[in-house]
């Protein structure tokens, strides 16, 4: 039997005893050796149900060079060779491999950083090896391995229980059932191949809600349950703004593209030219003008948009985040560690009177102690303020919390009598209890002026800025076995415990900062709203409005809308109201992130647009996340979103370039095929225009950016881009058509000669014009990274230079007179001043109508 992949129902591994299991996988209850664990490694491959192995480098190669139109052109230049011209289909198939290895280097180099940045905040195990516990990353499990999990773990492979207590997990990822299922390390009865029924078992992707667990790892990557359904997992999320327009552009040029192909053959045609000439001609022309480029230049760009994110303590999980986290002008957050220093502890525990107690003290503690669900700074702040000997006492069972009753209950026991203790929001637990006790032990009725003054001093302990816990309990029957909600009535009030979160002295600047950028933070919080208000008060930071999940759960959709213009501050809110919030900003055109850290954040760094945790959060939000903070600060945050403008800024730069001046060229090359009796360009001249083009357009991604184009949040404008094509084409084509008649008319020039000067002129304009396209100030007043302009540069350099060297009588090049360069600067100059001048029109005319 393989019980890493079994192919029976009664080897499925939670039908097989425990021990028998344990053999079949050569392991023990004290885990593997390490030496072990490699060589499984090396059988099993990675643990990573969704793997998608990264295309290899050959098979890369040969999807680029299967792109139609290069395998067209490739054999039409064939032909060429069969006929003698050898020395054309060289160049041709020199400067298509030219191509294609500056793609895919760069392509790949882009795709290792971003995965180096991913493994770097990537899920861990805590596993047994050589008799020791210690954390591995996830991919790294092997069959036989023993791991042990916790409340807001993600089971990291399919599992047997062999130990556990309180297990709870939520099994909605592969049953669609969303209540949380107990797991207990047993024997099943009669063999089942429903996994539902499967009580023993964890499988990989589900998430424990509360409880601890000690598993041994059956199977691993593609083998498990969720490998299997690994196809339905991997769908991909609609695609945004930014994914749908550079498709959009690329449809675009795509049609432009094969009618101008069409437009050339046919005139070619209609003046019977050469028609392999002219096919080559048209097929260069097409390969110049498809921006084949796109895909990397935007990989690029994010990868090292990525990059710079880490260098500001910011791992990007998902690459097109980058655009969404540009593009945000909300984020919601709750206050603990973004407005408080996140460093919990108790401040005090009183009883009904207000003086200390030590009895309220003992029962949060035993609370705490027993608590096996999802444990809370609050319960860490208690169990690290004193320590208490609860030996005596022993769980019988537990009431896990959740936000709906925001309380939790343990059932324990001394020996001598059994006690449900319940902790939780205080409102809550003195609406529940019916006496309470007194300093001295005593019970008394829990009368209304009673009732009343608890409530008053709780709500004036939240307006100094403490948190505060209800602590109650009730006595019950020895043999009462289980606890269940109904018991959490007829309770005994006992006290408050009163903790304190510092307010972070800098966080009011990082919200101001994030305002001056035109980023809005609301806060939402699940403490009350005294509370909330003190911290913000203490931080200074104006609270416009708030709204209580109380008044939340009554509102419709719309009401919730209208209100949210004037709302900062949302209190005593779920989880799942949390969602409510970030759809109905979406809704009302905002682009939303989240940030959030909690094991019941997942559904809201979902639903956000930018969904943001921490490293140190719980795996469930860890996994939802698309960006990881490793530093929970706002400041860290805004430093993100400039990051993440300066990306989006140096994407639409290429665009604007590939959609103006080369569009412009190559659109000149096609409408010169109308009245020239040769060809501007041989197809080689285009296809090295195209190669030296592509070259300079590689230092766009470490471009800088000025501080004026990031200072609002930056959303796709395809529209833009278009109105920039189809005003700023025509303007490169009028100077193109200038330099046809300079050339013809002033110079006599010969087909070779005009050949070279408009390969030099078209290479010049179309580079050159990235000094001015890139910045919306004027171009002497931005100064450009240092490596766009040495490439620009130089590629301008070579193109001035290749005419004159033996390398230029290879591509029909011949020496231009002398007076031709200094056409060349005066036409150039005057072609980047008019660009300078409809820049700014364009510019003008967005931000009237932006």
């Amino acid at each position: 039997m393989d019980a890493a992949n079994p192919m029976t129902a009664e080897a499925l591994p939670w039908n097989v005893p425990r021990d028998d299991l344990l053999r079949a996988l050569r392991t023990t209850p004290e885990g593997l050796s390490e030496r072990e664990g490699k060589l499984r490694l090396a059988r099993y491959g990675p643990n990573d149900a969704l793997l998608r192995r990264r295309t290899p480098l050959w098979r890369q190669i040969v999807d680029r060079l299967s792109n139609p139109l290069i395998l067209i052109l490739l054999f039409a230049s064939g032909l060429s060779a069969w006929t003698g011209d050898v020395t054309s289909f060289a160049i041709i198939a020199v400067i298509i491999l030219l191509s294609v290895a500056l793609d895919v280097v760069q392509q790949r180099r882009a795709e290792h950083t971003v995965d180096a940045l991913r493994r770097s905040v990537g899920l861990k195990a805590q596993v047994q090896r050589s008799g020791k516990s210690r954390e591995i990353a996830v991919d790294q499990l092997v069959p036989g391995d023993i791991v042990e999990m916790k409340a807001g773990a993600i089971v990291p492979a399919d599992c047997r229980l062999i130990a556990g207590r309180d297990c709870f997990v939520n099994q909605a990822l592969l049953t669609g059932e969303s209540f949380p299922v107990e797991k207990q390390p047993v024997e099943l009865a009669s063999p089942t191949e429903d996994i539902s029924t499967a009580a023993n078992f964890l499988f990989m992707g589900t998430s424990v809600i509360s409880g601890t667990a000690r598993a041994l790892v059956c199977r691993t990557g593609r083998a498990t349950e969720l490998g299997g359904l690994a196809g339905g997992m991997t769908a991909q999320r609609p695609a945004d703004a930014f994914a749908q327009g550079i498709r959009r552009f690329g449809f675009l040029m795509l049609r432009l593209t094969i009618f101008l192909v069409l437009f050339v053959i046919a005139t070619n045609a209609v003046f019977n030219r050469p028609w392999l000439e002219s096919l080559l001609f048209a097929l260069a022309l097409a390969v110049g003008l498809t921006p084949e480029l796109l895909p990397m230049v935007v990989t690029v760009t994010l990868a090292n948009g990525a990059r710079r994110l880490a260098q500001r303590r910011v791992i990007v999980k998902r690459l097109a985040a980058i655009h969404d986290l540009g593009a945000m002008d909300v984020l919601c957050t709750d206050k603990t560690g973004t407005l408080t220093e996140a460093e919990i502890r108790l401040a005090g525990h009183i009883d009904a009177h207000g003086e200390d107690s030590k009895e309220v003290l003992r029962l949060a503690y035993l609370n705490s102690a027993f608590e096996s669900g999802i444990k809370s700074p609050l319960d860490d702040a208690i169990l690290a303020h004193e320590k208490l000997d609860v030996g005596a006492w022993h769980k019988i069972d537990e009431v896990p919390f959740d936000f709906e009753r925001r309380r939790v209950s343990v059932l324990v026991d001394d020996g001598s009598r059994r006690l449900l203790v319940v902790k939780g929001a205080p409102e809550d637990i003195i609406a529940l209890s019916v006496d309470y006790e007194t300093g001295a032990g005593e019970c008394l009725p829990l009368e209304p002026q009673m009732r009343d003054s608890l409530v008053q001093r709780f709500e004036a302990l939240g307006e100094e800025g403490y948190r505060v816990l209800g602590i109650a309990s009730r006595s019950l029957a020895r043999d009462h076995e289980s606890a269940a909600i109904r018991d959490e009535t007829a309770l005994t009030f006992a006290g408050f415990v009163i903790f304190i979160d510092p307010p972070k002295a800098d966080s009011a600047d990082a919200i101001h900062a994030l305002a001056e950028i035109g980023v809005e933070v609301k806060i939402l919080t699940g403490d009350n709203e005294r509370v909330a208000r003190h911290i913000c008060t203490a931080i200074g930071v104006t609270v416009e409005g708030v709204l209580t999940g109380q008044e939340l759960a009554t509102m419709s959709a719309e009401s919730l809308r209208a209100r949210l213009p004037s709302v900062n501050l949302f209190c005593r809110i779920t989880p799942q109201q949390k969602e409510r919030v970030l759809l109905a900003l979406k809704h009302s055109g905002k682009v939303v992130g989240f940030l959030g850290d909690g094991i019941n954040d997942a559904s809201a760094l979902h639903a956000a647009d930018v969904g943001i945790s921490v490293d140190g959060a719980a795996d469930v939000a860890k996994e939802a996340a698309d960006l990881v903070l490793l530093e929970h600060d706002l400041s860290v945050v805004h430093d993100g979103i400039i990051e993440g403008r300066r990306t989006v800024e140096n994407v639409t730069k290429y665009i604007l370039m590939g959609s103006s001046s080369n569009f412009g060229n190559m659109f000149s090359m096609a409408g010169a095929a109308l009245f020239l009796p040769f060809l501007p360009m041989q197809p080689t001249q285009v296809l090295l225009n195209n190669l030296l083009y592509d070259i300079s357009e590689v230092g766009v991604p470490f471009d800088n950016v000025d501080a004026e184009a990031i200072r609002q949040p930056m959303r796709w404008d395809i529209e833009f881009i278009e109105r920039f094509m189809l005003l700023l084409g025509p303007v490169s084509s009028l100077f193109d058509f200038l330099t046809f008649f300079v050339l013809l008319k002033l110079f006599g020039a010969s087909e070779p000669m005009f050949q070279t000067g408009w390969f030099v002129e078209s290479l010049a304009t179309q580079s050159l014009v990235i000094f001015v396209i890139r910045t919306r100030r004027a171009p002497w007043r931005s100064l450009p990274n240092p490596v766009l302009t040495v490439l620009t540069l130089s590629v301008v350099l070579i193109g001035l230079v290749i005419p004159l060297t033996p390398l230029g009588a290879l591509f029909g090049f011949v020496a231009p007179p002398p007076a031709f360069y200094l056409f060349l600067v005066v036409a150039t100059l005057a072609y980047l001043l008019l660009v300078e001048g409809v820049k700014r029109l364009l510019y003008r005319h967005a931000s009237v109508n932006g």
